[in-house]
């Protein structure tokens, strides 16, 4: 780790501000108003001088976000998101960016300010930390010698999402333009102060930096003063063109996933964003600097009279990725799902394991479970897989039964997410073979069950009346009916099927994983699986009621009963394969269908996995309606508010390739 000699700097009325403590249980209320104003572009600048022009380096953090020139030459940006307790650096290589003599260091640093998915932002803590090494010598650290401004170019439009994101105004005619040349005049620019509350225990941030991608587009057209710019595919990232027109004339730039039937670029996308941004001109040859990202295919531009564009690209971000496997059938329609699944994951992740690229941008903990075991799966590298995990563990500190998104200051708490992670851990030694990292962890895991053990169990050892959401499915629409009652938030008063099957499942695997790494059981799971049939089954129909008061019989309580091999016979067994082999791909999302997938795969039942991702209404539905990456509940009408790039649905990857997941299965 490295111990930096530089402090945490900031604008000097913001030196003195105390960060709050934004984190607390679902259901608790708690009043935050943070004394930092929000979306706040503050820029930093400094010289320093190199001699020799060996290695040199730069160890970097801010908080929320930076990035990163060197020279005048975009480097990088980050850091990944973290908690205060352990916030993450960049290590970076500036050696070819460097030169002999002066050289420049600009970072354009960024604090939201909001509660939500995207950082532990809206906690009033804001600055900026770094070292400049030649070889093993400190050039330069961070200290009041750091001139800094306000970047006056970019002011709010309203915000998208689940408070996810400002919209930007960008004005060209900022005197903060170019403020990251070598050349730029920072005379007028004040001394930064150092951040006297700064509480941060820094840790190398495990995971690459993200790759920077110029995307040229497919098709471009000007008429009557409209540009509409189409580049091939959902992406992730920033529009970048070079404009000319009059001073303080405006551009409307609407960004969308799709087009309307009168071909005009839906910008108010079906996830609830409205990507409306305007851009004001300078007179001179301007370029658009965007900061924070959007997903979209289509552009389009409503310019003044006379306007001339060039030079337009979408700088697209992502996670480093190559594809180190193959779709194990020579079938069409499933390499073409393959196919749909790798574009995701090559374009989907970024500095986290998201769930979607536009409403939330946020790490969910279920969502990541899946998404980032197909990506090690097909990259040969668990890097960001291990943080995901270490991620959601860290939030022990809030609850032992963890939160659902992490690293952010949202508190929300899904049921079911926690009780994934063994899975996690176990295809993770499946793709490892690594010990240490379960060791490492499993006092973390165990505690997540002593949680809802004692905090959750009957005398009989069936988990009731859970104050966190029980999601079973989402949208509600794919639960199948599931005849139980799940507020949002609230206390699911009673005994209901998903969650207890999970719960047993989650002992299951821990017992698998104890025995791995030479522990005895965490438990009997064989007492508590002869309870769950006790509480659940029906004896006359041969399959599972959805709670211990009903009598319906829906496929999210069968699926997994049949996933975690719950089931009293093989009777009942095929009777729940049938079930999901008929229903209609309508009545299940991701989890319910993940379920129905690993039952088929743990049962060798390898055709009806093939027919069952095959199925018209699931992926193929996707690619019917246009997709170029994985959208949400396998179609644009899917829910009320479909985000057309969910990363979740890559998890069809990790039927298609093999890598030893029956093993996995039937070790349950």
């Amino acid at each position: 780790m490295h111990e930096f000699k530089g402090s945490w700097i900031t604008k000097k009325e913001l030196s003195n501000i105390k960060p709050q403590n934004v984190f607390h249980r679902q259901l608790d209320t708690k009043e935050i108003e943070g004394k930092i104003p929000k979306n706040l572009h503050i820029l930093f600048r400094n010289k320093f001088y190199v001699k020799n022009g060996n290695l040199v380096k730069v160890f970097i953090s801010a908080d929320d976000y930076y990035k990163l020139y060197i020279n005048g030459k975009f480097v990088t940006q980050g850091p990944a998101p973290g908690f205060n307790f352990h916030y993450y650096y960049n290590e970076i290589d500036i050696t070819d960016f460097v030169k002999e003599g002066e050289n420049t260091i600009a970072v354009h640093t960024y604090y939201q300010g909001y509660i939500n998915r995207v950082w532990v932002s809206g906690d009033d803590r804001c600055g900026l930390i770094y070292d400049v090494f030649e070889n093993d010598k400190l050039i330069l650290k961070s200290d009041e010698n750091t001139k800094c401004a306000y970047h006056s170019a970019f002011s709010e439009m309203g915000h998208v999402g689940y408070l996810t994101q400002f919209l930007e105004r960008y004005d060209s005619n900022s005197l903060e333009i170019g403020f990251e040349k070598e050349d730029y005049d920072d005379t007028n620019w004040e001394k930064c102060a150092i951040n006297n509350n700064a509480d941060y225990d820094m840790y190398l941030q495990p995971t690459k930096q993200l790759d920077i991608e110029k995307i040229t587009p497919v098709s471009f057209t000007i008429k009557n003063n409209v540009a509409k710019i189409d580049f091939g595919s959902i992406y992730v990232g920033y529009l970048s063109l070079n404009a000319k027109g009059k001073i303080n004339e405006k551009i409307t730039v609407r960004c969308g996933q799709e087009l309307n039937e009168d071909s005009s670029v839906r910008y108010e996308l079906r996830a609830n964003c409205k990507y409306e941004e305007e851009w004001i001109l300078s007179g001179k040859k301007d370029t658009l600097n965007q900061f924070d990202y959007k997903s979209f295919r289509y552009v389009e531009l409503l310019l003044p009279d006379k306007c001339e564009i060039d030079d337009i690209y979408l700088i697209s971000r992502h996670y480093p990725f190559e594809c180190n496997k193959t779709c194990k059938y020579d079938d069409e329609e499933l390499l073409k799902i393959w196919n749909l699944c790798i574009n995701s994951l090559k374009y989907g992740v970024q500095d986290i394991i998201q769930d979607c690229m536009e409403r939330e941008k946020g790490q969910y903990l279920g969502d990541g479970c899946l998404s980032s075991t197909a990506l090690s799966i097909v990259t040969n590298d668990t890097k960001m897989m291990e943080k995901m995990i270490d991620d959601a563990l860290r939030t022990s500190f809030i609850n032992e039964g963890l939160v659902t998104c992490s690293p952010c200051s949202f508190m929300q708490e899904i049921a079911e997410y926690p009780l994934m992670l063994p899975l996690a851990f176990l295809c993770h030694y499946k793709l490892t073979g690594n010990k240490e990292f379960i060791k490492e962890r499993f006092d973390k895991l165990k505690s997540i069950l002593d949680f809802y053990k004692n905090n959750y169990a009957d005398e009989s050892g069936m988990l009731k009346d859970l104050d966190k959401w029980c999601v079973v499915d989402w949208p509600k629409e794919c639960r199948d009916g599931y005849d139980f009652e799940l507020p949002n938030p609230g206390i699911a008063y009673g005994v209901h099927n998903v969650i207890n099957a999970y719960y047993i499942g989650a002992i299951k695997i821990v017992n698998v994983l104890s025995k791995i790494i030479g522990y005895d059981d965490y438990a009997d799971d064989d007492i508590l699986q002869k309870r769950f049939i006790e509480v659940f089954y029906d004896e006359n129909k041969k399959m599972f009621t959805d709670s211990s008061v009903s009598e319906h019989i829906s496929l999210p309580a069968n699926a997994f009963a049949l996933m975690y091999n719950l089931c009293p016979d093989k009777e009942t067994e095929e009777n729940i394969v049938d079930m999901i082999m008929t229903k209609d791909a309508s009545l299940s999302a991701f989890f319910t269908s993940f379920a129905s997938l690993c039952a088929l795969k743990r049962l060798n039942k390898d055709d009806l996995v093939k027919e069952f991702i095959k199925n018209k209404g699931r992926w193929l539905r996707m690619i019917r309606e246009g997709a170029t990456v994985t959208f949400e509940a396998w179609g644009k009408d899917g829910k009320w508010n479909t985000s057309l790039f969910h990363l979740c649905y890559t998890f069809a990857i990790l039927f298609l390739t093999d890598w030893g997941f029956e093993d996995i299965l039937k070790e349950i």
